[in-house]
Protein backbone atom coordinates (compact mmCIF):
# COMPACT_ATOMS: atom_id res chain seq x y z
CA UNK A 1 0.00 0.00 0.00
CA UNK A 2 2.70 2.33 0.56
CA UNK A 3 5.12 4.34 -1.29
CA UNK A 4 8.20 6.31 -1.09
CA UNK A 5 9.09 8.02 2.23
CA UNK A 6 7.84 11.56 1.32
CA UNK A 7 8.88 13.62 4.40
CA UNK A 8 9.93 13.69 8.12
CA UNK A 9 7.66 16.32 9.97
CA UNK A 10 9.71 18.12 13.13
CA UNK A 11 7.81 20.34 15.11
CA UNK A 12 10.65 23.55 16.38
CA UNK A 13 9.42 26.88 18.23
CA UNK A 14 11.78 28.75 16.58
CA UNK A 15 11.49 28.70 12.59
CA UNK A 16 14.17 31.26 11.42
CA UNK A 17 16.92 29.16 13.51
CA UNK A 18 15.43 25.48 12.45
CA UNK A 19 15.99 26.82 9.13
CA UNK A 20 19.28 28.38 9.45
CA UNK A 21 20.46 25.00 11.07
CA UNK A 22 19.48 23.14 8.06
CA UNK A 23 20.25 26.05 5.75
CA UNK A 24 23.94 27.70 7.06
CA UNK A 25 25.01 24.76 9.18
CA UNK A 26 24.39 21.37 7.06
CA UNK A 27 24.17 23.28 3.33
CA UNK A 28 20.51 21.84 2.59
CA UNK A 29 18.03 23.92 0.13
CA UNK A 30 15.25 25.35 2.39
CA UNK A 31 11.81 26.91 1.12
CA UNK A 32 10.36 29.74 2.27
CA UNK A 33 7.76 29.89 5.58
CA UNK A 34 4.31 28.80 4.09
CA UNK A 35 1.55 29.54 6.16
CA UNK A 36 -1.06 26.73 6.47
CA UNK A 37 -4.17 28.30 8.52
CA UNK A 38 -6.23 25.67 7.42
CA UNK A 39 -3.77 23.09 9.49
CA UNK A 40 -2.85 25.44 11.85
CA UNK A 41 0.58 25.34 11.22
CA UNK A 42 3.52 27.54 9.37
CA UNK A 43 5.50 25.07 7.25
CA UNK A 44 9.06 24.63 5.71
CA UNK A 45 10.67 22.13 3.64
CA UNK A 46 14.04 21.20 3.47
CA UNK A 47 14.75 18.89 0.37
CA UNK A 48 16.64 16.09 0.24
CA UNK A 49 17.90 14.35 -2.77
CA UNK A 50 15.44 11.64 -1.40
CA UNK A 51 13.21 12.73 0.66
CA UNK A 52 12.07 15.87 2.36
CA UNK A 53 12.08 17.12 5.84
CA UNK A 54 9.15 19.72 7.05
CA UNK A 55 9.72 22.22 10.08
CA UNK A 56 6.58 22.74 11.38
CA UNK A 57 5.56 25.87 14.46
CA UNK A 58 2.15 26.97 15.57
CA UNK A 59 0.12 29.29 13.67
CA UNK A 60 -2.88 30.73 15.57
CA UNK A 61 -4.99 29.64 18.39
CA UNK A 62 -6.13 25.45 18.92
CA UNK A 63 -3.07 24.54 16.54
CA UNK A 64 -2.63 20.80 16.50
CA UNK A 65 1.18 21.11 17.53
CA UNK A 66 0.80 23.55 20.12
CA UNK A 67 0.02 20.65 22.72
CA UNK A 68 3.01 18.43 20.96
CA UNK A 69 5.97 21.39 21.55
CA UNK A 70 3.96 21.57 25.65
CA UNK A 71 5.32 18.06 25.86
CA UNK A 72 8.39 18.25 23.57
CA UNK A 73 10.27 21.48 25.17
CA UNK A 74 12.80 21.34 22.38
CA UNK A 75 10.64 20.31 19.53
CA UNK A 76 11.02 16.89 17.70
CA UNK A 77 9.87 14.55 15.19
CA UNK A 78 6.21 15.18 15.09
CA UNK A 79 4.85 12.73 12.28
CA UNK A 80 5.95 10.87 8.85
CA UNK A 81 4.63 11.11 5.74
CA UNK A 82 4.14 8.43 3.15
CA UNK A 83 3.02 8.56 -0.55
CA UNK A 84 -0.09 6.14 -1.43
CA UNK A 85 -1.37 6.05 -5.07
CA UNK A 86 -4.77 5.83 -3.95
CA UNK A 87 -5.75 7.32 -0.53
CA UNK A 88 -9.36 6.35 -0.69
CA UNK A 89 -8.51 2.80 -1.05
CA UNK A 90 -5.72 3.21 1.53
CA UNK A 91 -8.29 4.65 4.16
CA UNK A 92 -10.29 1.82 3.07
CA UNK A 93 -8.05 -0.82 3.64
CA UNK A 94 -7.20 0.51 6.80
CA UNK A 95 -10.58 1.10 8.21
CA UNK A 96 -11.19 -2.67 7.07
CA UNK A 97 -8.43 -3.72 9.44
CA UNK A 98 -9.66 -1.97 12.24
CA UNK A 99 -7.34 1.10 11.89
CA UNK A 100 -8.09 4.45 12.94
CA UNK A 101 -8.85 7.60 10.74
CA UNK A 102 -8.08 11.02 12.40
CA UNK A 103 -10.81 13.67 11.98
CA UNK A 104 -13.67 12.73 10.03
CA UNK A 105 -11.93 9.89 7.61
CA UNK A 106 -12.35 11.80 4.47
CA UNK A 107 -8.73 13.44 2.63
CA UNK A 108 -8.47 16.62 2.68
CA UNK A 109 -5.87 18.75 1.38
CA UNK A 110 -2.75 19.37 2.42
CA UNK A 111 0.83 21.49 2.38
CA UNK A 112 1.97 19.92 -0.89
CA UNK A 113 -1.95 20.37 -2.14
CA UNK A 114 -2.38 16.99 -2.28
CA UNK A 115 -5.22 14.92 -0.39
CA UNK A 116 -4.10 13.44 2.68
CA UNK A 117 -4.88 11.66 6.30
CA UNK A 118 -3.73 11.21 9.40
CA UNK A 119 -3.61 7.70 11.05
CA UNK A 120 -3.97 7.21 15.07
CA UNK A 121 -0.41 6.52 16.49
CA UNK A 122 -1.87 4.27 18.98
CA UNK A 123 -2.33 1.61 16.20
CA UNK A 124 0.86 2.29 14.49
CA UNK A 125 3.79 1.72 17.50
CA UNK A 126 3.13 5.74 19.28
CA UNK A 127 3.68 7.53 15.70
CA UNK A 128 1.71 9.52 13.92
CA UNK A 129 1.61 8.63 10.33
CA UNK A 130 0.98 10.73 7.22
CA UNK A 131 -0.50 9.42 3.86
CA UNK A 132 -0.33 11.62 0.88
CA UNK A 133 -1.80 10.76 -2.46
CA UNK A 134 0.86 10.73 -5.42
Amino acid sequence: MIGKLNHVAIAVNDLPAAMALYRDTLGAKVSEEVPQPEHGVTTVFVELPNSKIELLVPLGEGSPITGFLEKNKSGGIHHICYEVEDIHAARDKLLADGKRILGSGEPRIGAHGKPILFLHPKDFGGTLIELEEV
